[in-house]
């Protein structure tokens, strides 16, 4: 499964102000499991959103002040989620490592359109042979 890191599937979330905290529900597709996080933003990294970084980017070869405008997630089999802010050029801090709860609801909820998938044929045969690496992230 290993992790996934942008906002809202990967899709940008644009016209917000700073976030304080982040609602997170996700399906662990190895386990079968669903978890639910709610996560509170410190203000060191809201502080760090709005504080221009002088930088050398790389891409356009130029000095910029760059932002860490962006949040990323990472979610791992057994809860874990792991939380950056960051942004091109300025590079991204971990914020924090964190522990989700059970989706009491499951991972297939009809009424949402949610449904359980089974891992690939390759990805099934590699968690059977090896198992899950739980307390690795």
């Amino acid at each position: 499964e290993g992790w996934h890191q942008g906002v809202s599937g990967g899709k940008p979330i644009n016209n917000v102000d700073l976030p304080d905290q982040i609602f997170l529900r996700w399906q662990s597709l190895v386990e079968p499991q669903a978890y639910r996080a709610r996560i509170q933003i410190p203000q060191w990294v809201r502080a760090e959103m709005v504080r221009p970084e002088r930088v050398y980017c790389r891409g356009s070869k130029e000095w910029i002040d760059g932002y860490r405008f962006a949040i990323a997630l990472g979610m791992a089999p057994g809860g874990i989620v792991k939380v950056w802010v960051g942004g091109p050029c300025v590079g991204f801090k971990e914020v924090g490592r964190y522990q989700a709860k059970v989706e009491q609801l499951g991972p297939n909820q009809d009424e949402k359109g949610l449904f359980y998938r089974a891992p690939n044929p390759a990805a099934q045969a590699w968690i059977d042979q090896h198992g899950i690496p739980y307390g690795s992230w």
